[in-house]
């Protein structure tokens, strides 16, 4: 199949969160399986035009205020193979994307043309593929700033009247944290060039503002997100973020994909960041790798004591609040009553920074580092004991997944991605390969590391037959990316059928303004 991302993020282009690694792990395993697969990016100012080749001619994109112009630049994406490249296209317009920062800046977290910004990347795409004459067979749409694609795939591009090109085009549009929609005033709507009737039968409308994620879970030919549990629990009023009854009434075309992770990167016999390596059948090189941990945080380098290691964003999602509150947080309780070590490495809201940069000034066996460095970020989940991640939500997690392939142990709260990727502890037999609590609490997280810490001391055969149990689970793409065609093929079969031919649709005179 020809299959185009339509992405606001992917590495090593633009990142600030989880769905770059995926874009890009995805398209590269889709390659691998013998599929062209084409990405397309803005062009963000970080973004070195100068190793990137210019796609001769300037691009028209018709919106509602006029046509606005834009260039195009091309590179192949970083490990894709020679025979079968992942090429990667950037939507070049200064005013957009020529700024600081992917959504906000600090002085201005979310860009008040936001809307306007992505309404026009995502018009782009289109106009790019008749640019570059290849027309995918399935246009794979990612989070809120890509959610107008299938929308206008559906509204404007897949009907009879249209430009033509895309009459045999299904979307699929996959949801990665749900908790981030694209809200904004309704007033930018006229600016899509979409007709006010699509408005309301895109269901963009929401409480009198204009929801963009909204509008593509309504428009897109399927849906997924990115882990079976998550999407259960997005289907209810506690995680649905208000969306729950979309996605209810959706539920026959939504489904869960969990996330696979990259073992040429995150990989404890060949990474390439820490300095010893290690396997399920030797051990050894994680105890050295451990000393070289407590060594780089100034900890004593004691074998003995466990260590429990978060590489984080400290957000209120991550569930910060209870772990580092300063009035009720557990973290101090647990660092000054329990005989183990604590590290972070992380960055995230201004009180939680300081709050923990005073705990590591107090405490002696408690460290962080506030930021983020991607040596660092190995060499923590390679060397600590126990890794701890009490999400207040969770759609996926890539770190539990990074800390059982080297052995590390979680110790999560019961929710989203991480149900379907770590069992409980068992005391009676010694099973699982992780340490689970349900409520979200500083009591809980206490309560549930204090568990983590008895078995260490108490059932250590119980701890090495779990990191070996851990280290056996298979997290990569390739399973992941075979669920991707069949999904894909679902989203072709829905909208042609068996024999791929497309219905027709409003014209695009009808819907244009």
């Amino acid at each position: 199949m020809k299959i185009l991302m339509v992405s606001s993020e992917a590495i090593p282009f633009a990142k600030t969160g989880g769905l770059s690694d995926m874009v890009t792990a995805l398209s590269l395993s889709l390659a691998k399986l013998g599929h062209e697969v084409k990405i397309v990016l803005p062009r963000y100012y970080s973004i070195d035009r100068g190793t990137q080749q210019l796609v001769p001619g300037a691009m028209g994109v018709p919106m509602g205020g006029g046509e606005e112009w834009s260039a195009v630049y091309t590179a192949p994406l970083p490990g894709s193979k020679e025979k079968n490249p992942v090429q990667v296209y950037f939507i070049d317009h200064e005013i957009y994307f020529g700024r600081d920062g992917i959504y906000g800046v600090p002085s201005e977290p979310d860009f008040i043309d936001n809307p306007r910004r992505f309404s026009f990347f995502c018009r782009a795409v289109f106009q790019l593929c008749r640019k570059i004459s290849w027309f995918p067979d399935v246009l794979h749409a990612h989070d809120w700033p890509a959610a107008m694609a299938p929308v206008y795939l559906k509204f404007a591009e897949r009907v009879s009247g249209s430009l033509g090109g895309f009459e045999k085009t299904a979307s699929v549009f996959t949801i990665h944290n749900l908790g981030y929609q694209g809200i904004y005033s309704k007033d930018n709507f006229d600016y899509t060039g979409l007709g006010w009737d699509v408005f309301y039968n895109a269901g963009f409308e929401d409480a009198g503002m204009l929801n963009l994620l909204k509008a593509g879970l309504y428009s897109a030919d399927k849906l997924n997100t990115v882990s079976p549990n998550y999407a259960e629990e997005t289907k209810t009023q506690a995680h649905g973020f208000r969306l729950d009854g979309v996605l209810r009434y959706r539920s026959a075309d939504y489904t869960g994909i969990l996330n696979g992770i990259d073992t040429g990167i995150w990989n404890p016999m060949k990474d390439k960041y820490i300095s010893a390596h290690f396997s399920a059948k030797n051990m050894a090189g994680k105890a050295k790798v451990k000393e070289e941990l407590q060594k780089e945080f100034g900890l004593p380098q004691d074998s003995s004591a466990p260590l429990v290691g978060m590489v984080t964003r400290l957000t209120g999602q991550k569930g910060v609040g209870e772990l580092f509150g300063p009035t009720y947080g557990s973290a101090w309780a647990i660092c000054r009553e329990m005989n183990l070590q604590m590290v972070l490495l992380g960055s995230g809201e201004a009180w939680c920074e300081n709050e923990v940069l005073s705990l590591a000034s107090r405490l002696s066996n408690f460290k962080a580092v506030i930021g983020f460095d991607e040596k660092l970020s190995h060499l923590i989940e390679a060397g600590s004991d126990f890794f701890l991640m009490p999400s207040r939500y969770e759609p996926c997690g890539l770190n539990q997944m990074y800390s059982l392939a080297y052995g590390t142990l979680p110790i999560v709260r019961r929710t989203g991605g991480f149900v379907d990727t770590i069992e409980n502890y068992n005391e009676a037999t010694g099973g699982g390969t992780g340490f689970m609590f349900d409520n979200l609490s500083p009591v809980s997280i206490y309560n549930t590391v204090g568990w983590a810490v008895w078995a260490w001391y108490n059932c250590r055969e119980h701890i090495e037959a779990m990191r070996t149990r851990a280290m056996k689970l298979d997290f990569s793409w390739e399973k992941s990316a075979a669920k991707y065609v069949e999904l894909y093929d679902d989203a072709r079969t829905a909208v042609f059928g068996k024999t791929g031919n497309s219905g027709s649709g409003t014209a695009a005179s009808d819907i244009f303004s």
